[in-house]
């Protein structure tokens, strides 16, 4: 199975588009969503193509093949707007024999783990920085943001295919 992991759209019509796309080119069987999906948040500027409702009937038309977690931009209203749900702060896989917690990361995050075990995965978003780092035998990812990057990295997203996680940029297509 693939999966493609992904944080922090927050209502951009344009990058979600992108994302969809790589959904599609890489014929992955599941988007993973990290959170902050519709709302841009009073700290971030508006992305490009800012635009919520078509956001969410983009990422409606693929409600079957979502997993999503709680950004702390997301709200009950915006699960009001989508069809999948939105509004848990965690979720867990296994994916390749190994235990996958999933995060928005504004709670739970490298500095501040879920109670996890050698060899397991967090995979978290909100800081908009892609990150891949092992700490005390847990391995934590971070795609970073698809619409709003931050510290100069691109518009990121995750591939998880054949036991391994690759970054990879949606402007790439």
């Amino acid at each position: 199975m693939k999966y493609i992991f992904a944080s922090d759209i927050h209502g951009s019509a344009y990058y979600c588009e992108k994302l969809i796309k790589a959904f599609e080119d890489e014929q992955a069987s599941r988007l993973v969503l990290l959170g902050d999906i519709l709302y841009h948040g009073p700290r971030n500027d508006l992305p490009r193509g800012y635009a919520p409702k078509e956001t969410a009937a983009m990422l409606n038309s693929l409600a079957d093949r979502i997993l999503c977690v709680r950004g702390n931009c997301d709200a009950e209203v915006d699960q009001m707007m989508l069809s999948f749900p939105v509004l848990a702060d965690y979720a867990l896989l296994e994916l390749g024999g190994q235990r996958v917690y999933l995060t928005h990361g504004h709670v739970f995050n490298m500095d501040h783990p879920l109670p996890m075990q050698e060899g397991d995965i967090m995979i978290y978003g909100h800081f908009h920085v892609p990150a891949d780092e092992v700490r005390n035998g847990k391995r934590f990812l971070n795609p970073g943001s698809v619409s709003i990057p931050k510290e100069g990295s691109g518009h990121g997203y995750i591939i998880f295919e054949d036991g391994i996680f690759m970054q990879k940029d949606v402007l790439h297509y």
